[in-house]
Formats: structure tokens, sequence, C-alpha cells
């Protein structure tokens, strides 16, 4: 199946799932409510892999953001949706993971008037092997300190998604290595 073909979990305000879309009818000025995920990858010593959505993507194309975002399959869980999506945009294998920010959602506009509506349970995650990112998803992704992405989230919102600019501060409220819960039993 062609990824733009891929059934989105269209949710009501109360978040069940009432219907599916193929992601190409999902996301235009009147998006409806759909299920998401972000994914925020950590490596041993705290820096966080920043990707660049490729250019061609329909939602802010060319926009720094977190590691990986997308949307589950029907019945799929959020772990598999971003171990999947995560192997599929970065060639890289999840390890270790934890669900940071169980309620999180958003509406955002972009300025050419595409609309994102998710709930978007924010993910914090470790993987294995070196990112080989898919140029029809990534452009280019680095690794970077999470002071520094913090800073950014804070000084220049714009500068990222509006995901990230709304779910980093979340991630830092929850202490100052987000990643360490990932060592909670």
């Amino acid at each position: 199946m062609h990824p733009d073909e891929a059934p989105v979990v269209l949710l009501d305000p109360q978040r069940r799932p009432v219907g599916e879309l193929p992601k190409s009818q999902v996301h235009h000025a009147d998006t409806p409510l759909h299920l998401a995920f972000s994914c925020y990858v950590f490596d041993d010593i705290g820096r966080l892999l920043m990707t660049r959505r490729a250019v061609t993507k329909r939602a802010w194309p060319g926009v720094w953001t977190n590691s990986c975002c997308g949307h589950p399959l029907p019945g799929e869980d959020l772990i598999e949706a971003a171990s999947r999506r995560l192997h599929e945009e970065l060639g890289l294998r999840l390890d270790r993971v934890a669900v940071a920010l169980p309620e999180f959602d958003y509406r955002a506009v972009a300025p050419d008037g595409v609309v994102e509506n998710e709930f978007c349970p924010v993910l914090v995650a470790t993987a294995h092997g070196e990112p080989d990112p898919d140029p029809t998803e990534v452009l280019e992704c680095r690794w970077a300190a999470w002071t520094a992405v913090t800073d950014l989230a804070r000084g220049a919102p714009w500068a990222i998604s509006p995901w990230a600019a709304l779910q980093v501060p979340r991630l830092a409220a929850l202490g100052p290595e987000p990643w360490s819960m990932l060592d909670r039993d």
C-alpha cells in the first residue's frame, strides 16, 4: 500500500474511533480530528534526533520537527506505530520507549491553510542503528542537545513544527532529562 493511502483513524470529540480515511484525504483546510503520535528519540548522552520534513509533505513541508511522527493504523498501538514509522522514515529500530504525554492534542493552521487536528500522544525513546532518512519523508536529520531544542521552542517556536513547539515545553516540564523516564521500572 502506498503511504498516502494508509488509513488514518478518525476520532469523535471524546477521542473514540468513528471511521477511517486514506492519509491523502485527511489533511486540508477542514481536517477532521484524527489519531497520531509524536516520538522523541534520544541518544545515550541526551541528544535529541531532530528531523526536517521532506519538502513534498502536505503539512509543514521542509520544517524542522521531532524525531518521528505519524498515524497509527487501525488496531495498531502507539508503540507499534512508532516502531514501524521510525524504521520506515529513518531506518532505525526502536529500543526503549515510554509514553510521556498521553493526553496531548492540538490544532494548528499552516500559512497555506492546511490544518492539523490531532490527538497525538507523545513518546520518548531510544533507538539503534544509524539514521538513513527516506527522502520522501525526511529531508535531513541532526542530533541536537536537549537544552538547545528547549531554548529553540521557547525563543523561536516559529522555527519548528507547531506540534514540536507545544510538545517540547511540556516534555521539559517533566524534568530536565525526559529520557530518564525510560529507566523507570
